[in-house]
């Protein structure tokens, strides 16, 4: 099989020559043969496939990086590979419409349109809510954090010696956010704030401490989100139940990759290892925020571990779609966590939007 010259390898995969060059310094795209004495680069026919693919694959916006780890999978295992960028496309496709969300609030915001308004100014919406926490039966000390108020629900679950204090910190950062933010500002208050409590666990707690956390903060027409690691929110609109979270975990990546069912995840091994979580680590604490749409009659939960491992999805539902008030559905979905064995703490926070 004969050689092609730089030129030659670029106008065949489509790729430009400095384009090459860079994927050769990065290690995606190594030459066959590069020139000891010109330094030219040079290719091979059976290089295009990989070429190609990384040439589709930076069209659609795919970092470098993991566009390295598709290639090397592509080589070895292609359905696997196509699996991997199908989920990677639907992780984008959800990030664009939280992104779309907060494009629509901040036109309104800026331009004077009621929805942007203060939550004083804007909606006969109201939130009816209640909170609660529990040990369980197993665990020595519950490091779990639960709370409702007039524009905050919150939970947290906190892990390693430090768990019970990195929870707290956690809600009591939001909680600060009730009364001093408002409009457009929610967003950023919200990243700053789970900023600040990634920052105190990095100064201030043992290297195996940290926290989860999933908030969301009313701005009297919607909700802003705030969520990092595998604590959860569902949200009982209509009868059905959906979740409006996405866990931060091993096995929900390996559900996106399609190399895991959702049932296999139940009883993986790995299944409480945790992507992202405020542990003090930059990397690993980026939260998805977003902005949620709320109607009349909405019933939302926010919940950890403790409750939805261990009490199943038409429980949950059955509990959400019957319990006449907040207080009663955290009653119950704690009891029904007990009733299983409680292995871990539980954590739960439900929310009505109800006219007033």
């Amino acid at each position: 099989m004969g050689e092609l010259t730089i030129g030659a390898f670029a106008r065949a995969s489509r790729l430009s020559p400095k384009a090459l060059r860079l994927y050769d310094e990065l290690g995606l795209l190594t030459p066959a043969r590069v020139d000891g004495t010109t330094g030219y680069r040079y290719y091979v026919e059976a290089q295009l496939p990989r070429a190609r693919l990384v040439a589709w694959l930076r069209r659609v916006g795919m970092p470098l990086a993991r566009i390295g780890e598709v290639c090397d999978l592509y080589e070895t295992d292609p359905p696997t590979a196509g699996l991997v960028i199908g989920a990677y496309w639907a992780r984008v496709e959800t990030e664009t419409a939280a992104r779309r969300d907060l494009v629509t609030f901040l036109v309104d915001q800026l331009s004077g349109k009621p929805a942007g308004k203060g939550v004083d100014e804007m909606s006969d919406m109201r939130m009816r809510y209640a909170a609660g926490t529990d040990r369980g039966l197993v665990r020595p000390v519950n490091q779990d954090t639960a709370y409702a108020g007039a524009r905050l629900l919150a939970v947290a679950d906190g892990f390693g010696a430090d768990g019970a204090r990195a929870s707290g910190a956690a809600v009591d950062a939001l909680v600060a956010l009730e009364e001093s933010v408002r409009g457009a500002d929610v967003l950023n208050g919200l990243a700053d704030a789970v900023d600040r409590v990634n920052r105190g666990n990095r100064e201030g707690s043992s290297g195996d401490s940290g926290t989860t956390l999933t908030a969301m903060l009313w701005t009297g027409s919607r909700l802003a989100l705030v969520h990092v690691g595998d604590t959860r929110a569902y949200l009982l609109r209509d009868g059905e139940v959906s979740r409006i979270t996405h866990d931060h975990t091993l096995v929900q990546s390996m559900i996106d990759a399609g190399s895991l069912s959702a049932e296999e995840a139940t009883s993986h091994p790995q299944r409480a290892l945790l992507l992202r979580a405020l542990d003090g680590s930059a990397d690993h604490a980026r939260p998805d925020l977003r902005l949620h749409d709320v109607v009349p009659g909405d019933r939302y939960l926010l919940c950890s571990d403790g409750l939805f491992t261990v009490v199943g999805p038409d429980d949950i539902r059955r509990v959400l779609g019957t319990a006449a008030e907040p207080a009663d559905a955290v009653s119950e979905l704690i009891a029904l966590a007990l009733a299983e064995g409680g292995p871990d703490n539980v954590a739960c926070a439900v929310a009505d939007a109800v006219t007033v």
